[in-house]
């Protein structure tokens, strides 16, 4: 295949990416980050890579590291991520992210109505948004009428230590932003906003309690495709008990939630990132199938995992796995179109076929799954 891609962001889930594309040996990367040590630490992995220093609010730089490529994936915080699809499209590249800011998809979505024949725009591609919106779509084509749709995500550490029983596994900011923006569902067949940290409830799985409630982002642009299919549809993170009372003290009662440079300070320097975590993604979707009202569902468990001599968080690789299939799909011409591409028009069975989709059935994942409804 021989595809030059632009990398930028050599975080946590960047040197994933980078990894992933690295190992199956038909890609070239190219890597740019801010910080020099950053991609110090990926060269140190994989020396054959080529790595650069970028400022990503430079138009120029952007377009220049974008010469010679046929994709860019962007593994930056949301706020970068405008401009680089700016980029892109002049570019004449395709273009992934893994945002789940609303604002930042709107923009993008805004970006690809310029695209070149043929030149996509992929973002909110990772997990949630991502492959949970692949799945959940799956098991909606099951039914012959659609009622209900509950999507829940969580990664969480698997021996947590502290009072919020939690550890950092991903973006900080990401988090906060999925913690203090409204929150998009269907309720009683409309489109409505709700307010995170809201519609707590508590459910079990395998012996073991957790508690759920309203984040921001993680239906993509589901609530859009199934307005009026579907009477409910909506998506909340999964935590461990007594999580949510201690964030919505910190978020409203002390009101960080208007001090968010403050709040990831905090969190940062107190709260220890972890790489000894588990994945949950759980999908349960009612509705008619051959005259009955019945329920279907999709669970799995995924867990860290060492490759190739590292270890790398649940999180990672199921984010990292999540876009690259959707890149390697595109790449190979099994995904194809002319613009914004979303995340529920990616058939499941090519994503699931795909060597890095197939990361979400190994059975090095710990993966179970739970189909009901016959």
């Amino acid at each position: 295949m021989s595809q030059t891609i632009l990398l930028i962001g050599a975080g946590k889930i960047g040197r994933m990416i980078a990894s992933l594309l690295h190992a199956s040996g038909d890609y070239q990367l190219r890597i740019a980050d801010q910080f020099p040590a950053a991609l110090e630490r990926i060269q140190k992995r994989l020396p054959d890579v080529e790595t650069r220093t970028l400022n990503a609010d430079s138009h120029a730089e952007l377009l220049q590291l974008m010469q010679g490529c046929t994709a860019v994936i962007s593994a930056l915080s949301f706020r970068e991520n405008p401009g680089v699809a700016r980029a892109a499209l002049e570019a004449g590249i395709n273009y992934y992210d893994l945002t789940e800011d609303r604002q930042t998809t709107a923009a993008v979505k805004e970006i690809a109505e310029g695209a070149a024949a043929g030149q996509v725009f992929l973002p909110q591609s990772g997990l949630a948004p991502g492959f949970v919106t692949i799945v959940t779509k799956h098991v909606m084509e099951w039914f012959e009428e659609i009622d209900t749709v509950r999507m829940r995500v969580g990664a969480l550490p698997q021996h947590p230590t502290n009072a919020l029983a939690y550890n950092l596994t991903w973006s900080t900011d990401g988090l906060i932003n999925e913690y203090c923006n409204p929150c998009e569902v269907i309720h009683s067949h409309h489109i409505k906003n709700h307010l995170p940290l809201e519609g707590l409830e508590q459910f079990t799985l395998d012996g073991n309690v957790y508690e759920a409630f309203n984040t921001s982002g993680g239906l993509g642009t589901l609530c859009e495709t199934m307005h009026g299919q579907v009477r409910e549809l909506n998506y909340k993170t999964i935590r461990y008990p007594g999580h949510h009372m201690l964030m919505k003290f910190l978020l409203q009662d002390l009101r960080l939630s208007e001090r968010r440079a403050l709040l990831k300070d905090v969190m940062e320097h107190a709260i220890p990132v972890t790489f000894q975590d588990v994945v949950i993604v759980f999908c349960t979707v009612r509705g008619t199938r051959n005259g009955q009202f019945v329920e279907k569902s999709d669970l799995r468990k995924l867990y860290a995992k060492e490759i190739n001599g590292e270890i790398w968080s649940a999180i990672q690789l199921t984010t990292g796995a999540g876009i690259c299939a959707v890149v390697d799909l595109v790449q190979q011409q099994q995904l194809t179109g002319t613009g914004l591409i979303k995340q529920e028009d990616i058939p499941f069975e090519k994503f699931i076929t795909n060597r890095f989709g197939q990361f979400y059935e190994s059975e090095t994942f710990g993966l179970e799954t739970l189909n009901s409804g016959g």
